[in-house]
């Protein structure tokens, strides 16, 4: 179960913040940088019962060495035009804390991230046009605690557009379904259970579009910290099939002395 603890979640937002310091339109719509307005808003939503950081590509260890992850219930991930700069090393530790139940939070584009990839074992590919479309998120899983208050539908006045077919595995819960003015749908809105781990992956989030900053789609993203949170110890990531003297039982005495 999640939410059922006091401790505040610890939420960590990766973004790549490459768009907001080299190309006009992100920097115009997100001054205080994407991953920034992220947190901001889960700041916002969450209040007391989270606490909620940030993390870049820049950092030493892309802001996400051991001990940080150790730290953190709730992963965001935002990337875009740098997935391959991220180090092998920090790939496998983050897939390793997910595995052992650090919940995940792929946005957008974050689809083709290493990482997600990773986690999906698919090519994670899609079809995709740039045209300042209209984008209606529906709630199809009117029950599921992420759409919880979300109202139906959420409407995007301009996103770009991402269609079927995604290739990635059959979800374990479809929470959200788009559809575009061209005709196009795509699955928005999915869960994946990993080893320990929860997985929520969310289409909405270009960064030509002020998407961030509907307080829809932050509320969505605050339910989503809430739903992936474990409250149990993290696990290791691989799991002994037998600990030495779990299933050792005395041997029947045969009469004979054992040396």
């Amino acid at each position: 179960m999640t939410g059922t603890t006091s401790t505040p979640i610890r939420v960590l937002v990766w973004g790549e913040n490459h768009h907001e310091k080299h190309h006009d339109i992100p920097r115009a719509l997100y001054p205080e940088t994407m991953h920034g307005t992220i947190a901001a808003g889960l700041r916002r939503l969450l209040g007391d019962a989270a606490v909620v950081e940030t993390a870049t590509l820049d950092d030493p260890e892309h802001g996400l060495s051991e001990e940080r992850l150790a730290q953190t219930d709730v992963l965001f991930w935002w990337g875009h035009l740098l997935h391959d700069e991220v180090d092998d090393v920090v790939v496998e530790r983050v897939h390793r804390h997910v595995l052992g139940g650090l919940g995940f939070v792929a946005l957008h584009s974050a689809h083709f991230s290493r990482i997600f990839i990773r986690l999906m074992g698919t090519t994670c590919a899609l079809r995709w046009r740039q045209a300042h479309d209209r984008e209606l998120v529906w709630t199809v899983s009117p029950t599921h605690p992420i759409a919880a208050g979300v109202p139906q539908p959420i409407v995007i006045p301009e996103q770009e557009m991402y269609g079927e077919f995604f290739d990635v595995p059959q979800p374990d819960e479809l929470v959200f379904v788009s559809n575009f003015s061209g005709g196009e749908v795509f699955r928005s809105g999915m869960t994946f259970f990993r080893g320990h781990g929860r997985v929520f992956y969310f289409s909405p989030g270009d960064q030509d579009y002020p998407v961030y900053h509907q307080p829809e789609i932050q509320l969505v993203l605050a339910n989503a910290a809430r739903w992936a949170r474990n409250d149990r110890p993290r696990a290791a990531a691989r799991l002994a099939m037998h600990r030495t003297g779990e299933w050792d039982v005395p041997r029947e005495w045969d009469g004979e002395e054992q040396s």
